[in-house]
């Protein structure tokens, strides 16, 4: 049984109910090692933690709006851990001390990212670089969406090499909720943070230009809290003849579902998303969702024309997508039954076995190179 050290960010409460997975699972023993509690940003939830993990003493500092973690007390969290393989979801300091402690010890490295080419075309030279090293010299790579396969393939990593490990949700609570569900009393629902990246505004644009499309007033159930609340309030208050827009505020995860239930169509205008747990979290509900192209689940997930509509940032395709739900219940439906099925591969158990598949390929090979990579458990 080798032993598996995971170093991530921070515990995110779609990740742990997979983490619980694999630490039951007999083929693994596994450390999970936390730069942090939580980042300043996150406001989750946590389910129950049933695995091994270690908290690193917290050094953040904030670039960009992006959170930098160094903690090079990794090193000896790894060295009184001594795992056969380490795998790291990012190229913080920390994971850098990862991945040179792997290095040193002769230990397996097996990266992971829910990244895909389009979140990663504004990367540096000296991060390209980095990634192009430690990629090629991977024995298996984990990708959450076939972008992060395309990804890896662009560094020249052999599809025969890439694991898939999915960024999913609890599927279930939602169906259980649809045997409960409540009446459908919005039109739309957009859930998220409310930030600029997250486009909450072009969603009142959307239910407020819908309306003067369908003649009638439509009703937006927003989702979320952040900076931009008090500014979109004005903005809903200039809309208030079209359509009425209901701040629900940020909710639990155990809320979740009866909330996505009282919509019918589910609004994604993202800006950028790796991928987007909210159009699962919409799929799982069975909901038609209409999503950018600039969130990772557009055309995988999201298929235009079959569970929802993928569109640019345009206003009026958007309106007129969501009319023709909005006004054709037939289509509105099917489309949210195709989302209830597509969704069903994204579960937990896939995306533990994604891991445990990528570490048996890891170990495997590096025995067959090297028989002192794999020392004896």
């Amino acid at each position: 049984m080798p032993k598996l050290a995971l170093v991530l960010n921070e515990p995110p409460p779609y990740r742990i109910p997979i983490l619980n997975r694999i630490a039951a699972s007999p083929d693994v023993k596994l450390k999970v090692i936390f730069c942090c509690r939580r980042e300043p940003n996150r406001f989750w939830d946590l389910p129950p933690m049933k695995f091994d993990a270690t908290y690193l003493r917290e050094r953040i500092t904030t670039v960009n709006g992006r959170y930098i973690h160094n903690n090079p007390e990794v090193y000896l969290a790894l060295s009184r851990f001594s795992p056969d393989v380490v795998i790291g979801n990012g190229f913080n300091p920390t994971h850098l001390y990862a991945i040179s402690w792997c290095a040193l010890t002769r230990r397996v490295y097996v990266p992971m990212t829910d990244g895909t080419l389009q979140s990663e075309r504004s990367l540096s030279r000296v991060h390209v670089g980095l990634r192009r090293v430690v990629y090629r010299r991977a024995r298996s790579v984990i990708a959450a969406s076939n972008g992060g396969f395309a990804l890896y393939q662009r560094y020249g990593v052999p599809r025969t090499a890439c694991f898939r490990s999915c960024l999913c949700i609890d599927n279930d609570s939602f169906r259980t909720a649809e045997d409960n569900a409540p009446q459908k009393v919005f039109d739309f629902i957009f859930c998220g943070r409310l930030e600029a990246g997250k486009r909450p505004a072009f969603a009142i644009e959307v239910a407020a230009r819908c309306a003067s499309l369908l003649m009638r007033k439509t009703r937006l159930l927003m989702v979320g809290s952040g900076s931009l609340e008090k500014s979109l309030r004005l903005r809903a208050q200039a809309h208030a003849a079209n359509v009425e827009v209901v701040f629900n505020g940020f909710a639990k995860q155990a809320d979740l579902p009866a909330l996505y239930q009282s919509a019918k169509v589910f609004l994604f205008p993202t800006e950028a998303d790796v991928w987007g747990v909210v159009a699962n979290e919409a799929c799982a509900a069975s909901l038609p969702v209409i999503i950018s192209p600039h969130a990772g689940a557009a055309d995988e997930l999201v298929v235009d024309q079959k569970n929802g509509f993928v569109r640019a940032l345009d206003l009026e395709q958007w309106a007129d997508c969501a009319a023709s739900l909005l006004s054709n219940d037939v289509l509105r439906q099917a489309y949210g039954q195709r989302s209830r099925v597509m969704v069903e591969p994204y579960n937990f158990d896939q995306s533990a076995r994604g891991i445990i598949e990528a570490v048996r390929a890891a170990v495997g090979s590096s025995t067959s190179r090297n028989q002192a990579v794999r020392r004896p458990v």
